[in-house]
């Protein structure tokens, strides 16, 4: 029988991180690149010249790595879901129900 080495994993429940890019952030930044592509295909399609198709993607893709990156450096891991979930909850919940009157009038 052979001795078998087998390494620890210590990055279990670690969240993904790509060049300081962490979790959601990452599909986020990669959603974009994709629609800022097609844009790029649309553009030059149409017969926009070549330069100002690379100037204009260029400076879009620019300001969508300094957006997510901020976002990423804001809210950390999950702060970008709580803040939207925070959204959904209300701010008073009011009852109307007749025993729950009654109650506080006795």
């Amino acid at each position: 029988m052979s001795n078998s080495v087998y390494q620890i994993n210590k990055g279990i429940n670690k969240p993904i991180e790509f060049k300081g890019l962490k979790a959601q952030y990452i599909w986020y930044l990669g959603g974009g690149l994709v629609v800022l592509l097609i844009l790029f295909a649309i553009i030059y399609i149409i017969g926009v010249n070549i330069f100002i198709c690379l100037v204009l993607i260029v400076s879009l893709a620019t300001s969508l790595f300094m957006y997510v990156y901020k976002l990423s450096r804001t809210y950390g891991e999950y702060g970008l879901m709580k803040k939207v979930a925070k959204k959904a909850v209300p701010k008073v919940v009011k009852s109307y129900s007749i025993v729950h009157l009654k109650a506080i009038t006795a």
